[in-house]
């Protein structure tokens, strides 16, 4: 993107600094063992942890880098974040807007988890039980489960915290700066960053087919489902990067999906066939659940400018000198 004195980041300097910085956060990871020499790790949490400290490494240099490649408009504070995309105002409308927008792809698996529910209901109240009552004691004790697994658990720190904010950062809030200042179009952009995003993700690859020694099509299968997943995410987050201008929009989006995991369509109740008396899902709940999956799908698709409307996100997008692309949409 050039600025208005012309100063910009060519194209090639741009793939380049981005290749370097998705290869590097990946690198980085192995640098405790490879290079720097310390012993193995001596248990999963000292495993992670050294994990998560490269990641934020490898996450600050990407912005240092990002911030000597880009030519600054001004050096206050406000502006340097800005290109970012961290900003506090509109902080409301970047949580709620995109969380919403990304739930709508779940109300599948949301509708076969309450028909799991309402059937199990059903079931007890044959039975005389109080289902309603031990329904929300367990469901109670579950969630209070829930939060101390998060408190306690290192993977859950991984996906809902560390990995979602150090890779937004990385490959939106520092790569998609770049790639607009070296002059690439937007839709380009929102098609060409998820290939940086999916590069992270190829040492997955090596951990299984090396480390946990799986064979070669099982593990290249594993991680081709993975990536294709990852590209997807990447161009939802990337378009909401650009699209909103606040880095948190794609945080709560990777947050959530983390979450989440992949869209489920059927509904895990089943009943008895009465000719072969095996457990099956009935035709009611999975069709059902895939109405609910289309009418999600149609839902997300309908909403999916509106609610990503630029001007919902910042006071101008007329003669704005933003660095994401949204006063330029059209």
């Amino acid at each position: 993107m050039e600025t208005e004195d012309g100063s910009h980041v060519s194209k090639p300097v741009a793939v380049i600094a981005c290749t370097a910085m998705a290869i590097f956060y990946v690198a980085v990871l192995y640098a405790p063992t490879l290079i720097l020499r310390f012993p193995p790790p001596t248990s999963l949490n000292n495993f992670m942890i050294r994990r998560f400290v490269c990641a934020i490494v490898s996450s600050i240099v990407s912005v240092i880098v990002c911030a000597l490649l880009l030519p600054m408009i001004s050096l206050e504070a406000s502006s340097i974040f800005g290109v970012y995309g961290i900003r506090v105002d509109h902080m409301w409308h970047a949580v709620v807007f995109p969380l919403s927008l990304t739930s709508l792809p779940y109300i599948g698996s949301l509708v076969s988890k309450s028909i799991s529910v309402v059937n199990s209901w059903k079931e007890h109240k044959v039975h005389g039980e109080d289902y309603w009552l031990k329904c929300t004691q367990n469901a109670s004790e579950m969630f209070l489960e829930w939060i101390t697994s998060i408190a306690t658990n290192v993977l859950a720190w991984r996906n809902y915290f560390v990995a979602p904010f150090t890779e937004e950062l990385v490959f939106r809030a520092c790569i998609i700066p770049l790639l607009l200042c070296g002059g690439f179009k937007i839709y380009n952009i929102i098609f060409l960053s998820p290939i940086f995003f999916s590069l992270a993700h190829l040492n997955h690859f090596l951990e299984l087919y090396c480390q946990q020694n799986y064979s070669f099509g099982k593990a290249s299968l594993i991680v081709g489902f993975q990536l294709g997943y990852t590209v997807i995410f990447g161009v939802y987050a990337s378009f909401l990067f650009i699209r909103t201008g606040h880095i948190i929009a794609p945080i709560v989006a990777h947050i959530f999906c983390n979450v989440m995991g992949f869209p489920v369509l059927s509904s895990r109740r089943k009943e008895r066939n009465g000719e072969t008396g095996f457990m099956q899902p009935t035709s009611y709940s999975w069709g059902l659940a895939i109405v609910a999956f289309l009418v999600g799908i149609g839902s997300f698709l309908w909403f999916l400018f509106p609610a990503t409307s630029p001007d919902l996100y910042n006071d101008r997008t007329d003669n704005c000198r933003c660095w994401h692309g949204y006063c330029r949409w059209n």
